[in-house]
């Protein structure tokens, strides 16, 4: 399984960095097939549109999953996300990418494409945190998965 966790924007290299790269080397631990290649990607794209040509391009056995961050999407707690990306694991997904939106939201057709509208909240987060606060989940999803003790409630 390879995670992508784009953004759309551009974005000088910030503080938010070292935590985000932080919680990426901890989820490539838990990713099967993490030591052929990299688990995880993370790439910023200038546009909706350049993020769309790069996922169409992508070739893969089985079509990638699209989960966008939108400010409409549905809110999880952190045990339903972990729950609803078990299923997605189990299902043997190869790819499963999150994206964070251009800084006035995604557009109608991009919605229309995307597998999931994940909303963090209902605040608005700068991309640079919303990629460490979503790193951070997808970790933890990954610990209450693998019954670690990271996540207590």
């Amino acid at each position: 399984m390879r995670l992508l966790i784009a953004a759309i924007g551009s974005r000088p290299r910030t503080t938010f960095d070292d935590s985000a790269r932080l919680y990426f080397e901890r989820i490539a631990g838990y990713l099967p097939g993490s030591e052929k290649k990299s688990a995880i990607e993370t790439p910023l794209y200038r546009s909706e549109e350049a993020f769309w040509e790069a996922i169409d391009r992508e070739r893969a056995r089985t079509a990638p999953l699209l989960v966008l961050l939108d400010e409409h999407g549905k809110t999880m707690d952190s045990r339903a996300f972990a729950a609803w990306f078990g299923r997605e694991r189990s299902a043997d997904r190869q790819l499963i990418v999150f994206a964070i939106g251009p800084a006035d939201g995604w557009s109608a057709a991009a919605r229309k494409r995307a597998s999931l509208l994940l909303s963090l909240g209902p605040m608005t987060l700068a991309h640079e945190l919303a990629r460490v606060v979503l790193a951070e989940q997808i970790y933890r999803a990954l610990t209450i998965l693998a019954n670690h003790p990271y996540h207590r409630s």
